[in-house]
């Protein structure tokens, strides 16, 4: 089990630590409702270390991309970061990922951690073009700051106005009385806020300066009950190697105006339709949906399973997602969550659950 630069000062603070994507990672430090209540009315901070990040670099940087991921890298500018996709050969997903464009041929890929050897070895089967790839994911942390108050408990930390960085866009400068940071308006819980990439040996130092500023550590457990009220797909859950993009989805992000790994399959799909989606659901009574509980029909035959599901702290009820046939994947269409041996009835929703 391997641990970030923070694994001790998470241990310090009393957090229950859990093995995560071969990591040692904090779940909760004082309770899932308490820390996810923070985060949507407050600020938290996660330590999300254990991702992935590769430098991808040179004249063809940009065509390595555009023919691995789905989404049109060439609209990015210095500054814009994109979330996109890698598909594989059979119509699945080999990771879900955001691109940074650091510099007019540099980019910044951040993979997921369960996937950073099986990203890099696809990416490296697909660079025929020449393009400097970097494995940086040992050297850098990552800190996920995040709440409605972010942006005023961080302003103190840098000289950049933080207010003025657009969601989905960074800067590089200074933070915590270091250099070179990058300040980035993303996240994956849907309160705004700021993810912040620094060096190893600098992470302690943000993590201090951060927690001072008036953001209380959040764990793992959290992040996913507030990733799940905004619908946002966890890989390995709602996404993986036999999920389309287009049947999670994600067609939002897959475009068709250049050629990528079968995108003429991912292209028939989104003209012909497919025969089953992922949907969003919350239950009409009492219970809670875990993953793989099977969806079943009015008759009880099953029709899919849950995917992700949980007790919305937000909502007060059971929400989760899954995929089910087509015909049962409008709003309002009426479904039925196996939970042991009653079959919960539930309601197909749009996204987000949470419309805080």
């Amino acid at each position: 089990m391997r641990n970030t630069a923070l694994s001790a000062t998470h241990e310090a603070l009393g957090a229950k630590m859990v093995p995560f994507a071969g990591y040692n990672m904090p779940v909760q430090y004082d309770g899932v409702t308490i820390e996810h209540e923070t985060v949507r009315k407050s600020v938290g901070v996660f330590d999300v270390s254990h991702m992935g990040e590769f430098l991808i670099e040179g004249p063809n940087a940009l065509a390595l991309l555009q023919k691995s991921c789905t989404n049109d890298a060439s609209k990015l500018t210095v500054g814009k970061a994109q979330y996109t996709c890698m598909p594989n050969n059979d119509g699945g997903i080999v990771d879900d990922l955001i691109i940074y464009k650091l510099k007019e041929e540099q980019f910044l890929v951040v993979v997921n951690a369960s996937n950073i050897q099986k990203d890099w070895n696809w990416l490296t089967s697909k660079n025929d073009v020449g393009a400097e790839m970097k494995d940086i994911s040992e050297d850098y942390s990552l800190l996920a700051v995040q709440g409605p108050e972010a942006i005023n408990a961080m302003q103190p930390l840098s000289s950049h106005d933080l207010a003025a960085i657009p969601f989905y866009n960074f800067v590089v400068g200074d933070f915590a009385g270091l250099d070179n940071i990058i300040i980035s308006a993303t996240g994956y819980t849907g309160s705004g806020g700021f993810e912040i990439y620094c060096k190893n040996s600098e992470v302690k130092q943000v993590w201090d300066a951060v927690t001072k500023a008036g953001a209380k550590p959040i764990g793992l457990a959290a992040r996913d009950t507030l990733r799940l009220e905004m619908g946002y797909c966890l890989y390995g859950n709602d996404i993986n190697d036999t999920t389309s993009p287009i049947e999670a989805g994600l067609g939002w992000i897959t475009k068709f105006n250049k050629e990528f790994t079968n995108s003429e399959t991912l292209k028939k799909q989104k003209e012909h339709g497919v025969d089953r989606k992922l949907v969003a659901f919350e239950l009409d009574e009492r219970g809670i949906p875990r993953h793989d509980y099977d969806i079943v029909d009015g008759e009880g035959h099953k029709i899919g399973i849950v995917t992700s599901g949980t007790m919305s702290p937000s909502l007060g009820k059971g929400i989760g997602l899954g995929y089910v046939p087509t015909i049962f994947a409008k709003a309002d269409s009426k479904i039925n969550i196996q939970i042991r041996k009653k079959a919960i009835p539930a309601t197909v929703v749009k996204l987000p659950f949470y419309k805080g």
